[in-house]
């Protein structure tokens, strides 16, 4: 309310300065300003009726122009209806014109075409332009929205997916150990069942011992199945090759990246420190999913760069590192074969591993995959994206302009809005003085209104509400140069004009009063001042 209040403060101001006050007395200003403020309060609950009520007010004054664009604005911008929408702004574009031309006793002395010109002005800044600008911000507003609703789909459709690969690949976790634990399982109880028999006749009280030891690695094989039960079922899509004792040593990365070269992709190893053959048989299968599934995705959106696949070998820890340039061609244009559900299901394995996980775009347009495994993991860990040393990775994943801070962003996005309403506002405001400058000065505006409309015995309020209230400008003008006032007269009105005769000269036209009373009219000429 306060910055409409200003609003109209400054554009009365404008406008009175320039000579477009208007013939309304301070008393209808008053009353107009307020109603127009209420309207604009009103603008959110009842917008149609809020600006139709404005447009009525509009053809009254002027002033009112820039209120009237923040009503039509918002208006069109809101309308989810298109029809009922243009249909509303649309007559609302007429009220100006009909209530100009109504009121056209108070422009210039009832010469329609001006009043017909003032209608269409105001209408065209009011109402026209900015309901059009409200509707093509309501259409982006609306496309935003879907765009919004889209992503918000994409995002829970991708988190499904990586629930589903999490999923997944605890499930091939639990076919490795099935057939890691129970072939040792199975040895055991074999191995047992054998001694058995051999104590049988030797030693009976030993091979009842035997007996227990062999029931006990049935039971265990059995209970092993029951508790890997938990975490899926126990496929054994463990991959294009089998878990063996060479799985993830630097034997079988190099095979692996022999492979890619035979597929014409070119592929750098660099392996650092000692073989990964004494550590545990799932930190090896971790490194070597993870080489295995960095390489593939390159082999699906990325052939054609190079690629450096680096292995180095701590005491605590082991660090795999893929990385790829930029494709040759954008990866919306490939096959689009990938599911999305490797990287995810690497980062649940890498976090069981009490591990570090991080894959995503580099500064050049190339793609990364990081993995940071301990060479002795606990029974459990946390999340992928945790710790100093997740950071660390994640770090090192960051593109080099990561942008501004959520906060910053909707910060210069409000003072974006907020400069360009100011600017449309200028410009608007603007436009309406440059247009009534020009119709002022138009064949049409013919300076004072004609003899038959004012004539003697009017009252001071009849005659303003004709020619306008008295312009000290024009009163500056006349002083020293008019003709002798009257000698009853009591106070005179000089409206304001900016009509000039053929040498260049103002013409103003006096009006004298005895009391309320009109009692002379004076028409004279004075130069313009340079």
């Amino acid at each position: 309310m306060v910055s409409a209040g200003l609003v109209v403060l400054v554009t009365f101001s404008v406008l009175s300065s320039s000579g477009f006050r208007g013939t309304l007395s301070h008393q209808w200003i008053t009353g107009l300003t307020l109603t127009a403020l209420g309207l604009v309060a009103a603008r959110h609950w009842y917008p149609k009726t809020a600006l139709a009520g404005m447009s009525l007010l509009l053809g009254l004054t002027p002033a009112l122009a820039m209120l009237c664009a923040l009503i039509a604005f918002g208006t069109a911008r809101r309308g989810e209806r298109p029809r009922a929408r243009d249909l509303a702004v649309l007559g609302c574009a007429l009220l100006p014109v009909a209530v100009s031309v109504a009121y056209r006793e108070g422009w210039q002395g009832g010469r329609w075409q001006y009043a017909v010109q003032v209608g269409l002005l105001v209408s065209l800044v009011g109402v026209v332009v900015p309901g059009l600008v409200g509707t093509v911000a309501g259409q982006q507003d609306r496309l935003v929205r879907a765009l919004r609703e889209r992503t918000a789909v994409a995002e829970q459709a991708r988190q499904s997916v990586e629930s589903e690969s999490r999923t997944a690949e605890r499930s091939r976790i639990a076919a490795e150990m099935h057939d890691l634990v129970g072939h040792r399982l199975s040895l055991i109880a074999l191995h047992a069942g054998g001694l058995e028999l051999a104590l049988t006749s030797a030693a009976p009280d030993l091979a009842e011992e035997a007996g227990q030891v062999r029931r006990a690695g049935r039971d265990a094989m059995e209970e092993l199945r029951q508790v890997l039960g938990v975490l899926g079922p126990l496929r054994r899509d463990t991959g294009t090759d089998v878990l063996t004792d060479a799985t993830g040593t630097r034997p079988d990365i190099e095979a692996l990246v022999q492979e890619s070269r035979a597929a014409g992709v070119g592929v750098r190893l660099a392996w650092e420190g000692g073989d990964l053959s004494g550590v545990q048989p799932s930190v090896r299968r971790a490194v070597n999913r993870v080489v295995r599934e960095a390489l593939t995705n390159v082999h699906r959106y990325a052939a054609l760069t190079e690629v450096a696949v680096a292995v180095r070998v701590g005491e605590a820890s082991v660090l795999v590192e893929v990385c790829n340039g930029p494709p040759p061609t954008p990866p919306a244009a490939t096959t689009g074969l990938g599911t999305g559900r490797g990287l995810a299901g690497l980062g649940e394995r890498i976090s069981l591993l009490d591990g570090r996980f991080a894959a995503g775009p580099t500064a050049d347009g190339g793609y990364r995959v990081l993995a940071k495994i301990p060479t002795a993991p606990g029974p459990g860990g946390p999340v992928a994206s945790g710790g100093q040393a997740g950071e660390d990775l994640a770090v090192r994943l960051a593109p080099a302009d990561a942008g501004l801070p959520a906060g910053v962003e909707a910060a210069r996005s409000r003072l974006a809005v907020g400069v360009s309403a100011l600017l449309g506002l200028a410009g608007l405001g603007a436009t309406l003085l440059a247009g009534l400058t020009v119709l002022q000065h138009s064949e049409i505006y013919a300076g004072p209104p004609p003899q038959r409309v004012v004539h003697l015995g009017m009252s001071t309020n009849a005659l303003v509400a004709v020619v306008g209230p008295d312009s000290p400008a024009v009163r500056s003008a006349a002083e020293g140069r008019e003709p002798a006032r009257p000698t009853e007269s009591t106070h005179c009105v000089y409206p304001y004009t900016s009509t000039t005769d053929a040498q260049d000269r103002l013409m103003i036209t006096r009006y004298c009063f005895d009391g309320d009373s009109l009692t002379d009219i004076a028409d004279f000429t004075t130069p313009l001042a340079r």
